[in-house]
Formats: structure tokens, sequence, C-alpha cells
């Protein structure tokens, strides 16, 4: 209990003073976002954030100051990737809000997990961890059913099992370093390829 309210302690201490997503007077106007969506993320991410290519996570229904924060560290380069660097650096910070709250009010689209073994796998580590390598059980942060914390920890109930399996990838190989107290960093490297495919393959049939 006291290891995880140090891990919640050093996560807030991460915060950038001042950052736009962090302020709780500062909300967006999904009215506002529609033109970007249409022209922009919608094309990779769908208009109401349902993603139906694999490779692109769906943002429907993410805590809106957890999709600020991801687009404001891929505006400044904390966070890496070639596709939304770019899109990204475009943005204000009000844009940023106007999208966050956009893609946060969408209603998320349940989706069936595809291999049942791979399930029964993914659910003992992402209720339970696995005491022998120290890896944690998922829910215990991100909650029994993938619901998530606003700003420190994301929704992923539903997600698609490539976009997960990918992430845990880039957080085992540092190439995705923006995770505050860097727990995501240290628990990726705990686990093995089949693990990170179970827990992957288990969270999208989340709901």
């Amino acid at each position: 209990m006291k290891s995880k309210a140090l891990l919640t302690a050093l996560l807030f201490a991460a915060i950038a003073p001042g950052a736009a997503w962090a302020n709780p007077a500062a909300k967006g106007d999904p009215a506002r976002a529609q033109k970007l969506v249409n022209d922009v993320c919608g094309a990779c991410h769908a208009a109401d954030g349902n993603s139906t290519n694999p490779t692109y996570p769906s943002l429907a229904g993410q805590s809106a100051e957890y999709l600020a924060k991801q687009l404001t560290e891929f505006r400044s380069g904390a966070r890496k990737n070639a596709i939304m660097a770019p899109n990204a650096a475009k943005l204000t910070d009000t844009e940023i809000l106007d999208l966050a709250a956009h893609y946060g009010a969408q209603q998320p689209k349940p989706r069936m997990a595809k291999d049942a073994e791979l399930v029964v796998e993914g659910q003992k580590i992402y209720k339970g961890g696995n005491a022998g390598s120290g890896v944690p059980a998922c829910a215990s942060c991100h909650g029994p059913a993938g619901a998530g914390i606003p700003t420190l920890f994301p929704r992923l109930a539903g997600q698609h099992a490539k976009y997960v399996h990918s992430q845990l990838k880039n957080f085992r190989s540092g190439d995705r370093a923006n995770d505050g107290g860097k727990m995501m960093q240290v628990i990726a490297r705990k686990m093995t390829d089949q693990e990170m495919k179970a827990v992957a393959e288990y969270i999208s049939g989340l709901r």
C-alpha cells in the first residue's frame, strides 16, 4: 500500500507546473474540435474514437486529462512517435483540450478477445500479477474493469491488443519514457513476451 502511494506521489510530482491538461479549471470544448477531428485525427482514430486499425489506439472514453497529457507530450517530444509528433506540433493548448474533451466524451464500442487461451493467461496477470518475477497486478492501477484513473493511469478496456502489446514493448525498450515515475518501464522489463501478449489479449476484451 505504501509503495503504491509513493508511486502515485512521484507521478503527481512529475506533472509540469502550469500544464494546461493538469489545470482542473481548463476545460475543452468538443464542438470546437470537430474540424480537427474531421480533417486530421479521424483518419487514424475515427471520428468517434473507435479506431478500426489495431495499429492506432481507440480514444473513445479515455479520460480527457490523460488524452491532453499525451498530446502535450507528443508536441514537446517527451513521447516519441513519427506520426503523432508532426500533428501534435501544430496544436495549441486550446486545441489539445478541445480534442481531449471530444474523444473523452465518445462512447467506446466493446470488443471481443480472439484467443481464449491467451485470455486465461492474461487474466491471471492482469488481476494477480506474477509474484515470482515481481510483476504487479495491472488491475491495481488500471482498475479491475480497465477504467483507469484520470491523469495518472489510462483506461485500457477494449483497447486493441496489437496497440497494447506495442506500448508494453516500447516501455521495456525505453522508446516510451513519458510515464512519470518510470513505473511502466520497470514493470515492462520484468514481463516476458508471452505475458505481454496475454495481457494485451485479455485487455482487448475487457468492458
